[in-house]
């Protein structure tokens, strides 16, 4: 079994290297209207610049598997901006394409959570729309589309799960197919539970990302185990290895959130679990220190017995 681990968005340790400066729309309406595409431009070009700083550590390291960051290009959905922001960086999103091709870096981004498609509001459900298309265009500008996908959680109950499902399936139908293929499930940690989630993916033939840490705080009456196989196999039509979210929680208290490192023994029976199925997968982790947690959860896993690391962010269980 072979697992690579990537992290989310930014290198702690890089001096200066936040790939999410933004520009609030109140800041952006206060500029003359003649500077405020030039601030927008700015602004993206040093988050640009700052994600190709990343992929450079990330490929120095032997990191596989990143997140980039959501927040690249500042405004870039909301209603009254939603500007041109592939154009003027045709060669900045290539080079980035560049790295991700000629390395080997699965990449992927996550909307964020108003990206849903339950609601039974139509002005959600076409935000949502939209948020998807402007981050499928980041792939399509950095020519990542084969690997690249985005990962999304199905969405709130709205007091009535059954229906909210139902308006999932009716909601998705308003996404164009192209995008559609790029896009994954994960269970999340208080409404939609891991057999919820698999079951809707495999309704939709989409991957889903198993989180572990949502599954603790939000389970199901029957083992995972008894999932994991199903979920594995979601992933059989696609280019990539199936992915796991790993994080540990913060506290009792504050089971739900993320802890600034990962509890090798809270996450220590996941694996011993997968390793039954011998199956090669991805793990994306979600903690607070990022690119520190993940190089620290490394070190560990790496000292079990039978497990060798054989790249910067792999080992060989």
């Amino acid at each position: 079994m072979r697992i690579r681990f990537g992290y989310v968005a930014n290198a702690l340790g890089l001096w200066d290297a936040s790939p999410s400066k933004t520009l609030t729309f109140t800041r952006y309406s206060a500029l003359p209207k003649q500077e405020r595409l030039d601030k927008l431009k700015a602004i993206t070009a040093q988050n640009l610049q700052h994600t190709k700083r990343i992929l450079h550590y990330n490929i120095a390291h032997e990191i596989k598997v990143y997140r980039f960051s959501s927040s690249l290009v500042p405004l870039a959905t909301h209603p009254e901006v939603m500007w041109d922001f592939v154009t003027p960086f045709k060669k900045e999103w290539e080079e980035l394409g560049e790295l991700v091709r000629n390395y080997n870096i699965r990449p992927s981004f996550h909307p964020n959570q108003f990206t849903l498609f339950t609601s039974p509001k139509n002005h959600i459900t076409r935000n949502a729309v939209i948020d998807m298309e402007y981050h499928y265009k980041m792939l399509e500008a950095m020519n990542a589309l084969e690997y690249g996908m985005m990962n999304i959680h199905i969405g709130g109950a709205y007091g009535d799960k059954e229906h909210a499902l139902k308006r999932f399936h009716h909601n998705l139908e308003t996404l164009p197919k192209e995008i559609k293929k790029k896009m994954t499930l994960e269970n999340d940690d208080k409404t939609y539970n891991v057999e919820e989630t698999l079951k809707t993916c495999e309704e939709e033939k989409i991957p889903m990302v198993l989180d572990y840490h949502h599954h603790m705080a939000n389970p199901t009456e029957d083992e995972l185990f008894a999932y994991l196989p199903r979920i594995f196999n979601t992933w059989e039509d696609s280019a990539n290895k199936p992915k796991v979210h790993i994080s540990s929680p913060k506290s009792e208290n504050a089971y739900r959130s993320h802890a600034d490192f990962v509890s090798l023994d809270f996450i220590l029976p996941f694996f011993k679990m997968a390793k039954e199925l011998d199956q090669d997968f991805d793990v994306m982790i979600e903690a607070k220190q990022k690119n520190l947690a993940m190089l620290q959860l490394i070190e560990e896993v790496a000292s079990i017995r039978t497990v060798k690391r054989i790249a910067g962010a792999t080992v060989e269980w």
